[in-house]
């Protein structure tokens, strides 16, 4: 069953444990590499043996993308039945895929256990960025959010955060590297840029609160990384919070990547109301924690998500305010304004275009950059906030029925 999430002050998730898989295999998708050459000797290899297979398959997994042992060919062909029997590299099931209009991509996603979630990738001229979720569900009820209706059921595990980046880079055609000699040669995260690729930024800004589930984020993110592993630089890694404030220090000395806080609202009682952790965490407090972000700087800074809502937040004055209260605390900070997402049930409305870009003119005339978000993937509920997943608007029996047809069709 699910469990109670206390209050609406300082939601405490409390999520049930992931359930063992039912084949009592373990899942190497996000271990670090040492873990892995350990589970390897555990399970009878010598260690000079574990070290190296460990190695191998890693760079199978995140060089190649292949989730199948029977297709490492530098490993010995008696060795791979082995690692069958024991071992899984798993990626979450993908039950269904969406395409907007615009080109965005959504699917949405099932973990071993049968809990659904979503990731988003979003295509621009210069970039193509996936919306990676951290959490099954979300325990922050933020009032504009769709994703905050829902109830928190469990962090997502490294594997499951990993393995979103890993099933965008299937569908997207784009591992690094078509060879698999010079294994034994060192190799740098220089071999292998992002330059050329359609998936180049991730932002933590999917279903949850990164910052509730912080070591499997930061364990997550560290392969993401990792010269060895996917080799995608810190610097094109952000972490959306609403504002964890004893977490964000440590989440900029121990994942180091770029951060961006959902604001909103520049009073406290607007920021009470939308953005409900406000009330343990003021924005004042928040704020502070921000000019302390390690690594912020004017060539990496923090990005104040704003969502326009109508008569809310949205008058000359808050955007005065905001201006007064970047400068007050120093901020190397750029504004993203959000136009409000509606979606069924929602107490907002959007900011009329109007609204949105005098606020952003006063924004801009202070010097702090205020661009405004073109919104995508709208017509797949794929636009932020709407991250809500479309599994509750089917039945699993209805999902699954669509999921054997799909498969049917491509064995034909």
């Amino acid at each position: 069953m699910n469990m109670p999430v206390p209050g609406h002050i300082d939601p405490v998730p409390v999520p049930r444990e992931v359930t063992p898989r039912e084949d009592g295999r373990i899942d190497l998708l996000g271990l670090p590499r040492k873990q892995i050459a350990a589970l390897f000797e555990q399970a009878g290899l010598d260690a000079r043996q574990a070290k190296l297979r460990g190695k191998q398959v890693w760079h199978w997994i995140y060089h190649r993308g292949v989730s199948d042992f029977e297709a490492m060919t530098d490993i010995a062909k008696t060795m791979r039945p082995w690692l069958t029997e024991r071992f899984v590299i798993a990626r979450p099931e993908v039950v269904e895929a969406q395409h907007s209009t615009d080109g965005t991509r959504k699917w949405l996603l099932r973990t071993a256990d049968n809990h659904d979630f979503e990731m988003v990738f979003i295509p621009d001229a210069d970039r193509g960025t996936l919306c990676v979720s951290s959490q099954v569900g979300c325990t922050l009820n933020c009032r504009f959010c769709h994703t905050g209706t829902m109830r928190l059921v469990r962090n997502l595990t490294p594997g499951e955060i990993v393995g979103q980046v890993m099933l965008a880079r299937d569908a997207l055609g784009e591992w690094p590297k078509g060879r698999m000699d010079g294994l034994d040669v060192e190799e740098s995260e220089g071999d292998y840029t992002s330059d050329g690729r359609l998936l180049t930024n991730i932002v933590m800004m999917g279903m949850g609160e990164p910052l509730y589930n912080f070591d499997n984020v930061r364990d997550a993110l560290k392969i993401v990384m990792d010269g060895d592993g996917l080799a995608l630089s810190k610097r094109r890694i952000t972490l959306s919070t609403s504002g964890v404030v004893p977490m964000m220090e440590k989440c900029g000395d121990e994942i180091g990547v770029n951060l961006a806080v959902s604001l909103h609202a520049v009073t406290k009682e607007i920021r009470d109301e939308i953005v409900p952790i406000n009330k343990k965490y003021g924005i004042e407090e928040l704020l502070q924690a921000c000019a302390d972000y390690p690594g912020a700087s004017n060539a990496r800074r923090i990005t104040f998500e704003y969502v326009m809502l109508k008569d809310k937040n949205d008058s000359d004055d808050d955007a005065r305010e905001l201006v007064r209260l970047i400068k007050k605390f120093k901020l190397p900070a750029k504004v993203n304004l959000i136009p409000f997402n509606p979606w069924p049930g929602a107490v907002y409305e959007c900011s009329t275009p109007e609204r949105i870009r005098a606020f952003s003119n006063i924004v801009f005339e202070a010097g702090i950059s205020a661009p405004v978000r073109t919104p995508r993937g709208r017509d797949i509920d794929a636009a932020c906030g709407q991250l809500k997943t479309a599994a509750e608007k089917k039945s699993r029996a209805e999902l699954d029925r669509i999921a054997a047809e799909k498969q049917a069709a491509l064995e034909d």
